[in-house]
């Protein structure tokens, strides 16, 4: 096995054991047997679960999944890795990403370099060439919010922001299968952009809240919260 191959698999396996064992994941010894590969290989994986949160060690008792949430990297983690991520935790990734996308475009009308509306000008120009070919936007949709968020300066932010999209990565694809969604999107990206250029915080997040509430609307409807269905 490849060692970039090694951290999913043996955080599936964990995962998968524990959730079937009372929370307790499988032990170092059981791990190297299992996947064929060195304690120290295994010890290293759990240590970038352990630093994720994901499990924690317990003195004289083993390895156990971490109690509370999961944290936004190590859901970001999950959804690179092809992992199952359960609705409610895509759901409330989804919900806290759009308060932070209100107040980057509120920001971002204010500190946006002339790079930054280039770049979302390319972005917009690229748009329309995938509608005009029939093509989703979900790639583009992501570059353009990224590129809002990427103009409040503000590398911390644009760090958050990023795993939040990687957790929903999927379920984006399936949001923009829809032509009619597509085009509206657009347009409304469009007046963004224009609100950002004309340096108008108030006007850029008040766009930003309109066009985020028709696609919580959606992802409301798609993940239902409440339900213990895996995405």
């Amino acid at each position: 096995m490849q060692e970039h191959e090694l951290l999913p698999a043996i955080t599936a396996h964990v995962l998968s054991t524990a959730r079937a064992n009372n929370g307790k994941a499988p032990s170092e010894r059981h791990l190297a047997e299992h996947f064929s590969v060195s304690r120290g290989q295994v010890r290293e994986a759990l240590a970038i679960l352990e630093s994720m949160q994901v499990i924690e060690r317990r003195a004289k008792s083993g390895i156990y999944l971490a109690e509370g949430h999961t944290g936004i990297a190590a859901m970001a983690f999950f959804a690179r890795a092809g992992l199952p991520l359960e609705n409610r935790q895509i759901y409330e990734a989804v919900e806290v990403r759009k308060i932070h996308e209100i107040k980057a475009a509120e920001l971002a009308a204010e500190r946006a370099t002339e790079e930054n509306f280039a770049r979302l000008a390319d972005i917009l120009e690229r748009s329309e060439e995938r509608l005009a070919r029939g093509m989703g936007l979900d790639s583009l949709d992501q570059e353009f919010h990224l590129e809002i968020v990427r103009a409040t300066q503000n590398s911390v932010f644009l760090g958050i922001c990023t795993a939040f999209y990687e957790v929903g990565a999927t379920r984006l694809q399936l949001y923009f299968r829809d032509p009619d969604r597509n085009r509206k999107s657009h347009e409304e990206h469009r007046q963004i952009h224009d609100a950002l250029v004309a340096r108008d915080p108030a006007l850029s997040a008040a766009l930003m809240v309109s066009h985020l509430r028709g696609a919580m609307s959606y992802w409301t409807e798609l993940l239902e919260p409440d339900a213990d269905r895996s995405a």
